[in-house]
């Protein structure tokens, strides 16, 4: 399907919303249970498409001499598995798309190769394809790691720290940007029966093995996050979001505070959050989202359709995502009139010149969170076309069955 045309007769929102499980939680749970050989299991495993890829690779016999690996568009699975595959047996190329590869992994592979690993780049130097040979000898177990990359990175390493012959001390260097994943980590790594020490800025990790354990994959906020958009740029809205938690191991819970901001109420009860709206204007002038990168997108569509002037910090790691999400964002929300002015490592929304025309196209750029902040503008504007409507199997394939549910109508 190339486009789907988006509308919402009503304009108003009333449903309850059963969400995936979360995508970042299900990834990090199945190389712990791999790595535990059987030791860990896991439930409500992410419908996400990213999850599938990662497990068929794990449950595939990657011992075959040269195998090739394609994690595809999945950023995680290709960082968290170039970690992995240095500890296991065999020779392997690890590739992707072609955006994957020309997303950059050359911290990783340095900080693995000091550790002892054998990685070689197939083509590009610093970029996927992979070459990786699993005869990893211990060099050293300490190593430093700059702390405004990707914490994907950071996590890669911890999720192998147990099993590295003499562990790993990894020291962060500078500020840490999207703190919560690293976080989301090393609780989970507790969980499957792993100790660590985290002292200012140097994580350790000693050589142990799993506890029998099960991890039970909570629902995905960054899903819930594309529902408070919703709320917000409704006339009226009531929303159920099932066995979501107060108190979550995922950063992007985060949007329960962000979007407070503009009227949504977030109550927990009956073992979910209810999403009430009151008709409060958006009051917040900066947002720092260093924390919660991937909520950029839905916060800052938001924002345009009040057109809501608003500062956005933090968002250094999206130009490395499935597209140059800054470019993305500028090029679509032109569409609206509004312009995000970048100043260094600060971002200007101005919606001075907003335009709510009856009709939008929108590009996706092969990047689900451009297909799944931008939806949401339905409810202010007749009608929004959405080109390539599957990027949104990446991470949450029932996007488009739950907008019907809710009210929305959608043609091809």
């Amino acid at each position: 399907m190339k486009s789907i045309v988006i509308s919402h007769p009503s304009k108003k929102i009333d449903t309850k919303i059963e969400l995936t499980g979360s995508k970042s939680e299900s990834n990090r749970a199945l190389i712990l249970q791999a790595l535990s050989k059987g030791q860990v299991s896991v439930s409500n495993l992410s419908a996400a498409t990213d999850t599938q890829i990662l497990q068929q690779i794990l449950n595939s016999n990657h011992q075959i001499p040269n195998s090739e690996l394609n994690v595809g568009p999945a950023g995680t699975a290709m960082r968290f598995l170039t970690a992995y595959l240095s500890l296991q047996n065999g020779e392997f190329t690890l590739t992707g798309t072609e955006r994957m590869q020309e997303r950059p992994i050359g911290i990783l592979v340095d900080a693995l190769r000091t550790l002892g690993a054998q990685i070689e780049y197939a083509e590009n130097e610093g970029y996927p394809p992979l070459h990786i040979k699993g005869t990893f000898v211990q060099k050293t177990n300490k190593i430093s790691i700059q702390g405004n990359i990707s914490s994907q990175y950071i996590s890669a390493l911890l999720l192998i720290a147990p099993c590295l012959p003499q562990g790993l001390t990894l020291q962060i260097e500078g500020e840490l940007t999207s703190k919560p994943y690293v976080e989301m980590t090393l609780a989970m790594l507790t969980q499957a029966g792993i100790k660590h020490e985290w002292t200012d800025q140097i994580i350790r990790i000693e050589k142990q093995d799993f506890s029998s354990s099960l991890i039970t994959i909570e629902p995905d906020w960054s899903a819930a996050s594309y529902w408070y958009a919703i709320a917000a740029l409704a006339k009226e809205a009531e929303l159920f979001l099932p066995n979501l938690q107060i108190y979550s191991l995922q950063g992007d819970s985060k949007i329960t505070e962000l979007m407070a901001n503009f009227g949504i109420i977030s109550q927990f009860k009956y073992g979910g959050v209810a999403l009430l709206k009151d008709d409060r204007k958006p009051i917040r002038k900066i947002f720092d989202l260093k924390d919660c990168p991937d909520l950029a997108q839905t916060l800052i569509v938001c924002c345009a359709a009040f057109g809501h002037d608003a500062t956005f910090t933090g968002l250094e790691t999206l130009k490395i995502k499935e597209t140059n999400r800054i470019k993305a964002l500028q090029t679509e929300l032109a569409k609206l009139g509004v312009q995000l002015i970048e100043k260094n490592l600060t971002y200007k929304l101005d919606g001075s010149g907003r335009v709510l025309p009856a009709k939008i196209q929108i590009e996706t750029y092969d990047d689900h969170r451009m297909a799944m902040a931008f939806a949401p503008l339905a409810l202010i504007i007749d009608e929004v076309e959405i080109q390539d409507p599957e990027v949104v199997n990446k991470s949450y394939p029932d996007f488009w069955k739950h907008l019907q549910q809710a009210g929305f109508e959608i043609k091809a």
